[in-house]
């Protein structure tokens, strides 16, 4: 399964899943299948695993927005809805990096950048974005690169 690509990956799931009638799964394998759909049509590319990382990644951070917010409104259908769609979607990214390699990661990309101060994040980011996509929480990893250059 390593020689498929993501997208030959997701549409192999979603076969099984309907031979398997697990419309909730199915259903989340859908909406990740027709939001590359969309971006296929409206850019007229072809997505390749690197796009579909960003894409899987994207859908992940909007789900915990929504359950953030869900709970709030104390509506915990919903939250249990967007979570299951979160653990299907994560089903189709890769492992995400313990503290201890992300901070080796980011030590190492402010070395190489001799970054010295806030200014120079951009550059420390600009090279950890590409290792760190869908491995990681980009948020986290700017609060960690914020307190290692100060």
């Amino acid at each position: 399964m390593a020689d498929q690509t993501l997208k030959q990956q997701l549409t192999a799931e979603m076969k099984s899943a309907m031979r398997a009638k697990e419309k909730e799964r199915l259903a989340a394998i859908r909406l990740i299948l027709s939001e590359v759909k969309r971006i296929e049509v409206d850019e007229r590319i072809d997505v390749d695993d690197e796009r579909m990382l960003v894409v899987l990644d994207k859908m992940c951070k909007q789900r915990r927005d929504s359950i953030s917010q869900y709970e709030q409104a104390g509506r915990d259908d919903l939250a249990s809805q967007e979570r299951f769609e979160m653990e299907v979607i994560q089903t189709f990214m890769p492992t995400p990096l313990t503290d201890a390699e992300l901070d080796t990661l980011i030590a190492d990309a402010i070395s190489q950048t001799g970054a010295t101060s806030m200014k120079d994040m951009g550059q420390v980011m600009a090279i950890l974005k590409p290792q760190l996509q869908g491995r990681a929480d980009m948020a986290a990893v700017s609060k960690k690169i914020k307190a290692g250059l100060q």
